[in-house]
């Protein structure tokens, strides 16, 4: 993987112990930017070799972890591994499991990450608590520009948090919400 910037393994059967595998080269890789591994039944232990990686690549800006088997914990290793993170600008975790919890511990993760603009956690059962958590770490995020959470369990009350956020951010660009509309900020 020495010249390769774009690794696309969609829809394989990684596992976690592939991801470890992965991560272990992706950690001093100084080339690759774009890793997608989609639908590869990947856990929290192999969220957590990620998280792990992300500590030491400089170079990735994009993963997708889209339709895998993360949870809270691999959630909170993954918010861990972006804390301190310079180079990862996208991250697609939707499609997975991380409720409130891992939505809290993503919250967390982005009130010190600096880099990431984008982040899809659309289909994850974040209900009114987990969109309590992400408003308030949008309220002093400077970076995110996109946040996706649509098919989510988010009511009024999660709703109306995130629109307060939104409204107060001035560095907020799209903000898709449980219903899939998309608006906006000025």
């Amino acid at each position: 993987m020495q010249t390769l910037t774009t690794l696309n393994l969609h829809w394989n059967q990684i596992g976690d112990l592939g991801a470890q595998h992965l991560a272990d080269r992706l950690g001093n890789n100084a080339t690759l930017i774009t890793l997608n591994l989609e639908y590869n039944q990947i856990g929290d232990v192999g969220a957590e070799q990620f998280a792990d990686a992300l500590r030491t690549n400089t170079n990735l800006t994009a993963l997708n972890l889209w339709n895998n088997e993360i949870r809270n914990i691999g959630a909170q290793h993954l918010a861990e591994g972006l804390r301190n993170n310079t180079t990862v600008t996208t991250l697609n975790l939707g499609g997975n499991k991380i409720g409130d919890v891992g939505a809290q511990h993503l919250a967390e993760g982005l009130q010190n990450n600096a880099t990431l603009t984008t982040l899809n956690l659309c289909s994850n059962e974040i209900g009114d608590v987990g969109a309590q958590h992400l408003a308030d770490a949008l309220r002093n995020n400077t970076t995110l520009t996109e946040l996706n959470l649509e098919s989510n369990q988010i009511g009024d009350v999660g709703g109306q948090h995130l629109v307060d956020a939104v409204q107060n951010n001035t560095y907020f660009g799209v903000f898709t919400d449980s219903d899939g509309l998309t608006r906006r900020t000025e």
